[in-house]
């Protein structure tokens, strides 16, 4: 499966981790900025349960 195959999620990763890496960002600033953005997201999920993993947007 190529990468435009992929679902939207896994492409955003994909996106995500190559902006880390050519910015030179150290594992452990990634993560520790991750469990921000993750801490962040899941509150919004929280409020609005209407997103969709697979579409990332409102339904």
């Amino acid at each position: 499966m190529s990468l435009k195959d992929a679902p939207a999620h896994i492409q955003l990763a994909v996106d995500l981790i190559e902006l880390l890496e050519v910015n030179n960002i150290p594992p452990e600033q990634a993560l520790a900025a991750l469990a921000i953005v993750t801490r962040d997201f899941e509150r919004k999920l929280a409020t609005q349960p209407t997103y969709s993993i697979k579409k990332g947007h409102e339904d």
